[in-house]
């Protein structure tokens, strides 16, 4: 059976049974390896990524559930020419020890920041709290979000007073 739906913003349409996993057809049939298979069994938030912008786990997620649905891995986050805030500030935090918790951690960092631009850091450790990072790196992790916040609002910022000068001058 052919499931389609939008892999990092391109549609894709895979055949698989029906008891297909999105974590395998993933990394196995789309060669997308940054999404980590971690327990299989939703407890550790290695394998998150977002479907339809909320971080889910792609370990016990059926495929056909994502039909018609979007999808974004820790691949379609930023570009190496063009890293999401996330990824430059865990990278000038030095947030990662053996990084194979981080693309989830940063998924579900990704819909926090979408959804609350200005998190505290109660906020940030809430919604990372169902992942597990056994190098230790939490402290880092948590100012690594927050870093990434400050960076998208003054980004926004910019974007904005930019906007305002360019309505201004066509006035």
């Amino acid at each position: 059976m052919a499931t389609t739906f939008q892999v990092n913003g391109s549609s894709c349409s895979v055949e698989a049974p029906d008891n297909a996993l999105l974590l395998d057809v993933l990394r196995d049939t789309l060669g997308l390896k940054g999404t980590r298979f971690g327990c299989g069994q939703n407890q550790c938030g290695a394998c998150h990524v977002l479907i339809d912008g909320k971080s889910q786990p792609a370990c016990d997620t059926p495929l056909w559930s994502v039909a018609g649905r979007a999808v974004v891995t820790i691949e379609g986050l930023g570009q190496p020419d063009a890293p999401h805030p996330l990824q430059t500030a865990f990278l000038n935090e030095q947030a990662a020890q053996c990084g194979y918790c981080l693309s989830g951690i940063q998924m579900s960092a990704a819909q926090l920041l979408a959804t609350n631009p200005d998190p505290d850091e109660a906020a940030v450790r809430n919604a990372l709290d169902k992942h597990l990072c056994r190098c230790g790196s939490h402290n880092r992790i948590v100012r690594a979000v927050l870093r990434a916040a400050s960076a998208l609002r003054a980004a926004s910022a910019l974007r904005a007073a930019s906007a305002m000068r360019t309505a201004g001058s066509a006035e």
